[in-house]
């Protein structure tokens, strides 16, 4: 069974936390014996460790790449401001003090791009698109989408928000072979010498 992957695009977020809880026990395709996390500043690097040893230690295997960001989460949702019934303006700058709403900074892993840009080489690419599906499928915010071939039949990929939904493959004309009169000709430009 050959399988690969031709589109891909990814806008998947979610906690640090939730990609390290995933992978301590995963469900791991056959080809992928663990996948290795590194981090290195403000990228997450997950790198595919093959079962198989007839793929070299040399070989570069697939990896999927996410960008860590910080974002404040808020215990619960801030109110909206109410009107106060006296004490001008002082008397509301010190209601306003009183309510701090709780909040805590938490670092999330960003798989946002194409396919060069989250999923990188292509030993073992396929396996661990599949382990990308995975993280997609307990991410709380963001889209997967992609077109790949299982057995030389095309099919199409999306899970947003965590859940797999219906998707189909349409082709369309490409932007790049519509050259309309509308652009600036570079080559014949008088104005460049």
């Amino acid at each position: 069974m050959t399988s690969r992957v031709y589109r891909l695009h990814s806008t998947l977020e979610l906690p640090l936390e939730d990609v390290h809880d995933h992978f301590d026990d995963p469900d791991l395709p056959e080809a992928i014996d663990d996948v290795e996390i590194t981090r290195r500043n403000n990228t997450l690097i997950l790198s595919a460790v093959a079962d198989d040893e007839s793929i070299s230690k040399y070989t570069p295997t697939a990896q999927l790449k996410a960008s860590v960001t910080e974002n404040r989460v808020y215990e619960e949702e801030p109110e909206p401001p109410r009107g106060t019934g006296g004490g001008g303006q002082w008397g509301a700058l010190a209601e306003e003090e009183e309510e701090e709403i709780e909040s805590e900074l938490v670092e999330y892993a960003c798989f946002k791009g194409d396919r060069e840009t989250v999923l990188q080489n292509t030993s073992l690419q396929f396996p661990m698109f599949e382990v990308l599906c995975g993280i997609a499928e307990i991410a709380e915010k963001g889209t997967l989408t992609a077109i790949i071939a299982i057995d030389e039949e095309l099919r199409a990929v999306q899970i947003v928000d965590g859940e797999r939904t219906p998707a189909s493959i349409t082709v369309t004309e490409d932007p790049a072979d519509d050259q309309g009169e509308d652009g600036v000709d570079w080559r014949d430009n008088e104005f460049i010498h």
